[in-house]
């Protein structure tokens, strides 16, 4: 590696954003950067960071899964060749018949633009159409390429521009090409064992609670697992702990923002709520808590003149928790905005639920004697209340305060119901800065 990086000085720094290879039938962005990263490895290139997995806004109806896109950095003495090659492999891998609608973008200089990392910030949290990708790319002149209507050019782009704050890591091992399709054999037992054994270094790989396996996905794609931790060593530790009833083609490991809550740090704007944005909002409950059919619960907040309904869903198992609102508690909750229909208007659809203030539940009662110890009697309309035992009587009725059943803290959905940017209770104060990339634990193996 030393001699490679010697031959390749005055190479050139190449940056390369995929996005939307894949469709609800099969393939997956991370397979074909791993197919690449196989192509690369017999190239004269020099990796200049590890493989980078974004995922951008979640609530983007379009979106296949994780709504998530991929970068890959090098430096090359050939662009020219390694472009041409990347190009026919995108439009090789790329499940188009099926609906997918890649998009590639190459910059060839080692300094990102600003006007990247704004196009990336905003598709964190809004809906970036693909017009206004396609002008962004004409109007920098950037050098790209995409099949059907071009929608992946707006994941490319961002990946491309996207800094990170925060990171994690996830290693996604794939399966044969013969075994595509075919249900997943794993051990749930090994995958409780390597969560034990590694937890928090690792996270969000089994719900203990509904007794289920989240490191799986279910569709077709060549994925056969992905767990994601705090560093390279974590996830490559992990896998060796996990049984699999299938052969496997390999492994690799990126770089990402999952588990980092990056799409919820914007702060919606009450007087333009777009639907599918995401984002923030701190306000006043002001109206009871409706539970409704199915079990999920509705609310609104106040924030500054306007109100806003908020969703609870049952899955989450939050719900207790929004029920025990109460008119006068201050909450930050972060979530999507649902696009209104006939019969609803837009609706907030929770991600997270802070109580940041408490009001106080005060109760009317009938006041207690203070001999007696009982509850008085009402003598009726304007007639204040009187003891039946002794005769004591009083003209008014007392306050209670109600304990109240939740508290000042953050509460986050079941596990399972996490998204793939969902910040879980370990990470809540974890931060890793940018770190210095190198080879010395392996980041890709084909076995």
């Amino acid at each position: 590696m030393k001699s490679r990086r010697l031959l390749l000085q005055n190479g050139t720094i190449l940056h390369i954003g995929i996005d939307d290879t894949d469709s609800p039938k099969g393939m997956c962005t991370t397979f074909l950067s791993y197919q690449i990263v196989k192509f690369l490895e017999k190239q004269d290139i020099e990796f200049i960071d590890f493989p980078s997995l974004i995922r951008f806004n979640p609530n983007i109806p379009w979106k296949t899964r994780g709504n998530g896109a991929v970068r890959l950095t090098i430096k090359t003495k050939n662009p020219k060749k390694i472009k041409n090659k990347i190009t026919q492999l995108v439009a090789h891998y790329s499940d188009t018949k099926n609906g997918a609608n890649p998009g590639l973008v190459f910059y060839q200089n080692k300094e990102i633009p600003a006007s990247f990392h704004k196009f990336s910030k905003l598709a964190l949290w809004k809906l970036i159409s693909r017009k206004q990708a396609k002008q962004f790319v004409s109007e920098n002149n950037i050098e790209s390429f995409y099949l059907g209507n071009g929608q992946g050019l707006v994941g490319a782009i961002s990946a491309v521009g996207y800094k990170f704050f925060d990171h994690t890591f996830e290693l996604l091992c794939y399966r044969k090409k013969s075994q595509f399709g075919k249900k997943r054999g794993i051990s749930n037992d090994s995958v409780k064992k390597m969560q034990s054994a590694t937890f928090p270094e690792t996270f969000s790989s089994y719900d203990i609670e509904n007794d289920r396996v989240l490191i799986t996905p279910h569709g077709p794609d060549p994925v056969f697992y992905g767990i994601r931790g705090e560093t390279i060593k974590s996830v490559v530790r992990a896998s060796t702990i996990v049984n699999s009833d299938e052969k496997l083609d390999g492994y690799m490991v990126f770089k990402s923002n999952q588990g980092t809550g990056d799409h919820l740090n914007n702060e919606l704007q009450v007087y333009d709520l777009k639907p599918f944005t995401s984002g923030f909002l701190v306000g006043e409950v002001c109206n009871k808590p409706v539970t409704e059919q199915g079990g999920h619960v509705f609310f609104s907040i106040q924030v500054k003149d306007r109100k806003i309904r908020c969703a609870v869903y049952k899955p989450t198992k939050i719900t207790q928790v929004a029920q025990n609102l109460i008119l006068g508690d201050r909450i930050h909750i972060g979530g999507g905005i649902r696009k209104a229909s006939k019969k609803h208007g837009r609706v907030l659809n929770v991600e997270f639920l802070r109580v940041l203030q408490l009001a106080k539940h005060n109760l009317s009662a009938n006041p207690t004697c203070r001999k007696c110890k009982k509850r008085m009697k009402s003598k009726g309309n304007k007639q204040g209340f009187e003891c039946v035992k002794c005769g004591n009587r009083s003209v008014s009725k007392s306050t209670l305060e109600i304990p109240r059943k939740i508290q000042c803290k953050l509460y986050l959905p079941s596990v399972s119901a996490h998204r793939h940017l969902t910040r879980p209770y370990q990470r809540i104060k974890k931060r890793n800065k940018d770190i210095q990339f190198n080879n010395s634990t392996p980041w890709i193996h084909v076995f």
